[in-house]
């Protein structure tokens, strides 16, 4: 077999940009040179890659483009690591990024880099769980920071940092006032939640089960953000992290604690398998560095032990 990595670069173009032309682009090549390296691939691997009709990558061709993904960051890391020998750690790094971490990581995160590894680049996805898990394992992103657990076996985690988790509700509504309540205090009220199955869920319907409680979802949605959007624009009280209650919303609403409900965990998330290059290894370490030492953390946010 004569696999060259330009065959795996032209599958890869196709399956990210979507079309043989836009791979082409991405690659700095024309279009007829994709369509000759993807033809040869198929020959020499005896099956279709990529149906000619609809321009989908068929089931044989998602197999070749997560393995050649690899490959392609093997490589990578390969002339990143030779570098770091003789200078600069230099490089593209991309992380996947829940949103509510994005608020006020990123912008330690960028400083640190700044200072530190002035020639690594960064490439954030946010997103969750659900959407940036598969792009980790696919080897799209390099690292992510995700809620705890991750679904996907081929994935590892270290923990960040805890957040609360609160009802956020209108200072109009009478539990408001509270200090602190019980799922059963809002057992009657119609709930924004996240989609069952996603990490902050497992977590509420946990507690709420173990206080006997079943709670009404008026609307159920995998995305914190529309959650919060929806909340604030008075469509309903949720269950959401602290820290999405901005200071500039807490005239208007109130973030009323939980009894009986755990932490959600942040945890930095890596794939179990492969040793990440230079760049990709210097910004875990960063990640992790400043959060550990942020002098002002959110209020509701309590920072892992090393």
């Amino acid at each position: 077999m004569t696999m060259e990595i330009r065959q795996l670069e032209a599958l890869v173009g196709i399956a990210e940009h979507g079309t043989f032309s836009g791979a082409a682009d991405a690659l700095g090549t024309v279009q007829s040179n994709i369509s000759n390296r993807i033809a040869r691939l198929e020959s020499e691997l005896g099956c279709e890659l990529v149906d000619r009709a609809s321009g989908d990558i068929t089931e044989s061709g998602v197999i070749v483009v997560n393995r050649s993904r690899r490959i392609l960051e093997e490589l990578s890391a390969i002339a990143s690591d030779v570098h770091e020998l003789n200078a600069e750690v230099r490089g593209l790094v991309s992380v996947g990024m829940i949103g509510t971490a994005g608020r006020w990581v990123v912008p330690l995160l960028l400083a640190a880099l700044r200072e530190q590894y002035p020639f690594i680049s960064l490439r954030i996805t946010e997103g969750t769980n659900s959407v940036i898990e598969p792009q980790l394992v696919s080897g799209q992103l390099d690292i992510a920071v995700l809620a705890w657990p991750v679904a996907a076996h081929e994935l590892s985690g270290s923990d960040l940092y805890l957040e609360d988790l609160v009802l956020i509700i209108s200072r109009s509504h009478p539990i408001a006032s509270c200090d602190e309540i019980t799922f059963k205090d809002i057992a009657e009220l119609e709930l924004l939640l996240p989609y069952p199955g996603t990490p902050l869920r497992r977590e509420i319907d946990e507690a709420a089960a173990a206080a006997d409680v079943s709670l009404h979802a008026l609307l159920e949605i995998d995305g914190l953000r529309t959650i919060a959007s929806l909340t604030f624009d008075g469509h309903g009280p949720s269950i959401l992290p602290s820290t999405m209650l901005s200071k500039h919303l807490q005239p208007n609403f109130a973030a009323v604690p939980i009894r009986g409900i755990a932490q959600r965990r942040v945890v930095l998330v890596r794939r179990r398998f492969g040793f990440p290059a230079a760049p990709v290894r210097a910004v875990s370490k960063l990640l992790a560095q400043v959060v550990q030492d942020a002098s002002q953390v959110p209020e509701g946010i309590v920072v892992a032990n090393d």
